[in-house]
């Protein structure tokens, strides 16, 4: 009997991979180098720490480079990780408001963002945070044009797209967060109701990162096993009121931990570190992320809007997005809400 060393070779990979994900165009990744991982990240408020702190316990980067508009504390903070080398595997860590301290960098962070006040619209917050990622962007362009942009800052799926038109990258090479701390909320969240692992869950929030985010209830799974499926229409119908307050309690529980603690940085940080290992090297992970949606899901050519989608990511970025089945609701949700975030944009006049 012939021997073969890999599964690939069967042919049969390649099939079930585009079965699985829908291609989207990419830039070429980066040709493989000796050369150190850099990483930059813009903003050194809770946020952009807990991120810097997160990458540096995972070993993620051999130098890390920060970035604010305040020196003073900017330099504390680099200061204070220093402090800790004894700790922490080696990385080199540098600090400057100067954005020529980001050359280079195979992945940069966007965590700096202007705050909501006390009545202010969303489009005069938009319009705040355009004229400061107009400071932000077209710098980090600059020193590291081949870099891969995460966009964190909020509202994320807008700024994400204000950040791929900045930047005149590829889309592929620039995402947002997302909803990936989301369905991590919603795995915690599920397991816990259904007394299993949240490792073992398979679940997905998708769509705008905020209050109406779509969560996809047609493709849950435990151990691969679909769980509405397995129950009377009846029985579903019931679980399905159980997992809509289960979505709510989702979307409220970043206003819980801010309501107690003033801010959210622990979760995005570790969901954040979690984007920047499969992307730099190069794990072909799926994460539901914002990423330029225009064509999927029903979603218009013309309506270019990010929003998130479970994506496999890799060393050049998005590498693809999963085929998940969705139901006529489900999908219907989701192009409100692009149908939304586009009328939204067009007012920005980017």
């Amino acid at each position: 009997m012939e021997k073969v060393s890999s599964l690939s070779e069967l042919g049969f990979a390649h099939d079930i991979h585009h079965a699985l994900f829908r291609p989207i165009q990419q830039a070429a990744p980066p040709s493989p180098t000796n050369r150190q991982t850099k990483i930059s990240v813009i903003g050194a408020g809770n946020v952009g720490m807990a991120i810097a702190q997160t990458i540096l316990t995972h070993n993620l980067a051999d130098e890390l480079a920060l970035v604010d508009a305040k020196p003073d504390m900017l330099r504390g903070e680099m200061l204070d990780l220093q402090h800790a080398a004894a700790f922490l595997p080696h990385t080199k860590i540098v600090a400057s408001p100067d954005y020529s301290v980001t050359a280079n960098s195979d992945l940069c962070i966007i965590t700096a963002g202007a705050r909501q006040l006390p009545g202010e619209t969303r489009l005069n917050l938009l319009q705040r945070n355009l004229a400061l990622f107009k400071h932000i962007v077209p710098p980090v362009a600059k020193y590291s044009p081949g870099t891969l942009l995460v966009v964190v800052s909020n509202p994320v799926d807008v700024l994400t797209y204000i950040a791929w038109k900045l930047s005149g990258f590829p889309p592929n090479r620039v995402i947002g967060s997302g909803t990936n701390l989301d369905s991590s909320r919603f795995r915690f969240l599920l397991a816990d109701h259904l007394e299993v692992n949240a490792q073992d869950v398979q679940a997905y929030m998708v769509g705008e990162h905020g209050d109406s985010s779509v969560a996809l209830w047609s493709s849950i799974s435990v151990g691969g096993v679909p769980i509405l499926s397995q129950l009377t229409d009846e029985k579903a119908l019931i679980e399905q009121g159980v997992l809509e307050k289960i979505r709510k309690a989702v979307v409220e529980s970043a206003y819980e931990v801010i309501r107690l603690k003033g801010y959210t940085s622990w979760a995005i940080g570790y969901s954040v570190a979690s984007l920047a290992r499969s992307l730099l090297r190069d794990q072909r992970r799926v994460h539901p992320i914002s990423l330029l949606a225009k064509g999927f899901y029903g979603i218009p050519d013309d309506c270019e809007v990010y929003l998130s989608l479970p994506a496999q990511l890799g060393r050049s970025g998005v590498l693809g997005v999963a085929s998940i089945q969705l139901t006529e609701e489900e999908t219907a949700r989701l192009r409100r809400s692009a149908h939304t975030l586009w009328e939204l944009q067009q007012q920005l006049e980017l």
